[in-house]
């Protein structure tokens, strides 16, 4: 392990919210009789969060180096699902979702804008036939 790593440390901080995460969640239910409970999804995502974080220290270990223009398209993902996740209230899930789509297929597959507009109103499409009119669920 390289304890001069940015990246061992920043695995380790991560390992620590992993497992918070896990224990916090442990003390909600798992399961309930109609399906998963509150304590399901945090769980996992905390023990994803656990392996991944791992698997930077063990890599930051090996000498690996870190590819930061792949670094900053997941950051510059992650700040288009908070902006889209900002305009939901304003544009309604359908639209916000149809944006970030929109984001992910033109900017950061570099695919052509037609296509890229297409794929957006297809699963925005897709999203209000399913939960709106088939489910009957109202959506954000």
């Amino acid at each position: 392990m390289r304890w001069r790593s940015p990246d061992c440390w920043s695995g380790l901080a991560l390992a620590a919210l992993g497992g918070y995460i896990v224990f916090a969640a442990s003390g909600w239910d798992y399961l309930t009789a109609d399906g998963p409970g509150p304590g399901f999804f945090p769980r996992w995502y905390g023990v994803a969060i656990l392996v991944l974080s791992l698997a930077l220290v063990v890599a930051s270990g090996r000498g690996q180096v870190v590819d930061w223009r792949g670094s900053g398209r997941a950051l510059a993902t992650w700040a288009a699902f908070a902006a889209s996740l900002a305009l939901m209230k304003a544009l309604g899930f359908v639209l916000a979702f149809v944006a970030f789509t929109y984001f992910v297929v033109a900017i950061m597959y570099r695919r052509r804008p037609l296509l890229a507009a297409l794929t957006a109103a297809a699963l925005g499409g897709a999203f209000y036939l399913l939960f709106p009119l088939a489910l009957g669920v109202a959506l954000p």
